[in-house]
């Protein structure tokens, strides 16, 4: 729609002079470029993309001993103090660093080494349900 001349989008509307771009009934797909090969098919692709992977917010053993002995750590509690940002597909506790409190953990996934510090310190590993 032309607005006339004082508009700035007068005469061609701001499509420019001649071209595919220019004439009515015109419409792109997503990833257009003008007939130039879009970036998604000029950047090359390697391996695999798993679609069904599941992503798991992690946190290690040492971020867990700013807890009071005898607290029950969930993943709502880890998400209320910003420790994780988001819970994605569930919380798994890593065994990186040491934890000397008693802790109860509840959490979707454990790692071998983290199941047995927790258990070492005098706590307990329960494992949630997705």
């Amino acid at each position: 729609m032309g607005r006339g001349p004082g508009s700035g989008l007068g005469k061609t509307s701001g499509r420019g002079e001649k071209g595919q771009k220019s004439r009515s009934g015109f419409s792109h797909k997503v990833g257009f470029e003008g007939g130039q090969m879009p970036l998604h098919r000029r950047v090359p692709k390697r391996g695999f993309n798993n679609k069904f992977r599941k992503e798991f917010a992690t946190v290690n053993l040492d971020r867990l001993e700013l807890f009071d002995a005898g607290t029950i750590v969930t993943p709502e509690v880890l998400l209320r103090r910003g420790m994780i940002k988001k819970l994605a597909d569930g919380l798994k506790v890593l065994g990186n660093g040491e934890l000397t409190k008693p802790l109860t953990v509840r959490a979707h996934k454990f790692s071998a080494r983290a199941a047995e510090r927790i258990a070492g310190a005098g706590g307990k590993a329960e494992v949630l349900e997705a």
